[in-house]
């Protein structure tokens, strides 16, 4: 452990990451490799599907496209720094690349909290009001609403990090996380945190808050109008078309409640890690899988994208 004890100055930041364990590097650097290969391409695949078919081209879609840039965004702010130092050994960073982490990580997380919220009623409108649904969910109606979860993410992120680095780190610059994660960057701090601790609570509590009240109003009404339907055919349509969304939701904001909405005396440092690892790489690469298994109209729109592929290659 670096001490810091006699200045407020800190120019670099240690992380502990997830294991020291000399044996567990290498084989730790391949599997997250793996899941980053997958988040990247899983992601980066599902938008550009949706930008080359024309039959991908509805809110649903466009709202989703978005959905796997943050994804990619967010993971991108911090795994592969986690791979470089499984790789390398070393897990110093800098003052000034802990904040740009944080930042970076904060606005487009914040950014994917809103993007769910905005999806779920995407799928209200379309299940309830099915006829008003092209007049409602229009294309300039769609650009503000994305544009309005990234602007959210922004202003969110700034304040949580000027919050965070106007303290003074005098006790140590040993991060006992993988990244610079709020919570384990209060921790180091020789100043009085009971206001971050505030602001980090509210901001965390609004967003899952509002969010999920969006989210389970839009599902309310969702489940009614579908009770309401005659046809068994269109129930399982209703119902397809929202349960990926529903799994979704479901996944990330169970591990966002469990990581923010807990006091800092509730944090155990390693069971943060492990909810770290779920949220910050393992849900960019689920959902694309998430959204495209049992999805017909990806299905065929990658089937129709291979057949294009094979007819290239072969002339």
């Amino acid at each position: 452990m670096t001490s810091m004890e006699n200045s407020t100055e800190v120019d670099e930041f240690r992380l502990l990451g997830l294991t020291d364990t000399p044996e567990l590097q290498i084989p730790l650097f391949i599997i997250f490799t793996f899941v980053y290969l997958i988040t990247i391409m899983g992601n980066l695949g599902m938008i550009t599907l949706i930008l080359l078919d024309s039959g991908l081209h509805t809110p649903m879609y466009f709202f989703l496209s978005n959905l796997s840039l943050v994804d990619c965004a967010y993971s991108s702010a911090v795994t592969p720094k986690v791979m470089a130092g499984f790789l390398t050994g070393d897990k110093v960073i800098s003052y000034r690349g802990c904040v740009a982490q944080m930042f970076f990580f904060v606005a487009f997380a914040s950014a994917d909290c809103f993007l769910l919220a905005v999806m779920a009623y995407d799928r209200h409108a379309a299940v309830c009001k099915p006829l008003h649904y092209t007049s409602t969910m229009t294309t300039s109606v769609c650009v503000q609403m994305s544009i309005g979860c990234y602007i959210w993410g922004l202003i969110e992120s700034a304040i949580h990090s000027g919050f965070t680095f106007r303290l003074s780190f005098c006790h140590s610059n040993v991060v006992h996380h993988f990244f610079c994660d709020i919570p384990a960057i209060l921790a180091l701090s020789c100043s009085d945190i009971y206001i971050n601790e505030i602001v980090l609570f509210i901001l965390a509590a609004f967003n899952v808050f509002f969010a999920l009240t969006v989210i389970l109003t839009s599902y309310l009404f969702i489940l009614i109008a579908i009770l309401r339907m005659r046809s068994a055919e269109g129930r399982k349509k209703a119902f397809s078309t929202c349960a990926s969304h529903l799994t979704a939701v479901t996944i990330f904001y169970g591990t966002v409640i469990f990581m923010y909405l807990q006091p800092s005396s509730s944090h155990s440092m390693d069971t943060d890690q492990m909810a770290s690892v779920f949220y910050t790489i393992i849900i960019p690469m689920l959902n694309p899988i998430v959204y495209s298994l049992r999805n017909k109209e990806v299905y065929n729109a990658f089937r129709k994208a291979t057949k294009k592929m094979k007819v290239l290659l072969s002339t």
